[in-house]
């Protein structure tokens, strides 16, 4: 069976070959004033400069550092969050996932489950999410090689769901950091999967503050610039107004003006590199 090349999401593409696709969004739900101000203010990026967005925040950050750290408001209180973004702005939303029962609750709110880089050998979660026949995300492993992450999309495959993207996050390289191998954005691609840049996670440090994860937002633009170079389907970026005010990844979350310079230089050289493809 093979995968899906070309994902439709709201009448729009997503594929290695058309233009890319933004997904940005505060790193989790932290209250429903903030989660739609940041909707809207991407939206508004979105059509000013002419990119497809997916809104994206986690309604809770289950992989914390510290049993101290904030994890967002949790399923309950964000589903209502989600659907006043589906029917007010119109916005495609991905979310992630921890538990199974959590796949078939979500389902009806998101368009797009993630699961989450740690999780991503978790044969019942993953068979969970994609048993809901929405678009699954899976972002390959910190430990894992990127030819690994077959057996991860053949778990989805046999649910009989086609539709899969698949994301680069960087690789344990050390304690508390984390590299890039652009070797992996290749060979995923060669699955003929759409593939996605984690532009913020991949500059992180994981564990590197004080019981929690510090990170190089300072890196974010070269990392971006040299992935989208290659031809890729998607960006990821966290965005939040206040990045240091975040309850989570504070250290490399880009705030709204800096996301809007970013993203202004990787159309031009996703241009370029689609035509030249």
């Amino acid at each position: 069976m093979n995968c899906n090349q070309q994902i439709k999401i709201k009448n729009k593409v997503i594929s290695n070959e058309d233009k890319i696709t933004i997904i940005a969004g505060p790193c989790a739900v932290e209250s429903e004033e903030h989660c739609l101000f940041m909707a809207e203010s991407l939206k508004k990026i979105s059509l000013d400069m002419g990119f497809n967005l997916i809104f994206k925040s986690s309604f809770d950050k289950a992989n914390r550092t510290s049993a101290n750290g904030k994890r967002g408001l949790g399923l309950e209180s964000s589903i209502d969050i989600f659907s006043k973004i589906k029917k007010n702005m119109n916005l495609p939303i991905l979310t992630d996932v921890h538990e199974t029962y959590q796949c078939d609750i979500i389902k009806d709110y998101v368009d797009i489950i993630q699961i989450p880089a740690f999780l991503a050998r978790q044969t019942d979660l993953i068979i969970a999410a994609a048993s809901t026949n929405k678009i699954i995300n899976i972002k390959k492993s910190q430990f894992m090689a990127p030819w690994d992450i077959q057996y991860a999309v053949d778990k989805v495959l046999s649910t009989g769901n086609k539709n899969i993207l698949l994301t680069e996050r960087g690789v344990s390289f050390g304690y508390n950091n984390l590299v890039v191998d652009f070797r992996s954005l290749q060979i995923m691609r060669d699955m003929e999967i759409p593939v996605i840049f984690d532009a913020t996670h991949s500059v992180q440090l994981p564990g590197g503050g004080s019981g929690n994860s510090g990170g190089q937002r300072e890196f974010v633009e070269t990392l971006s610039i040299a992935a989208v170079s290659t031809g890729i389907a998607c960006l990821f970026a966290e965005v939040h107004d206040k990045p240091e005010n975040a309850i989570s990844d504070s250290d490399n979350q880009l705030n709204l003006k800096d996301f809007q310079i970013l993203i202004e230089k990787l159309l031009k050289f996703d241009d370029l590199a689609k035509r030249i493809s």
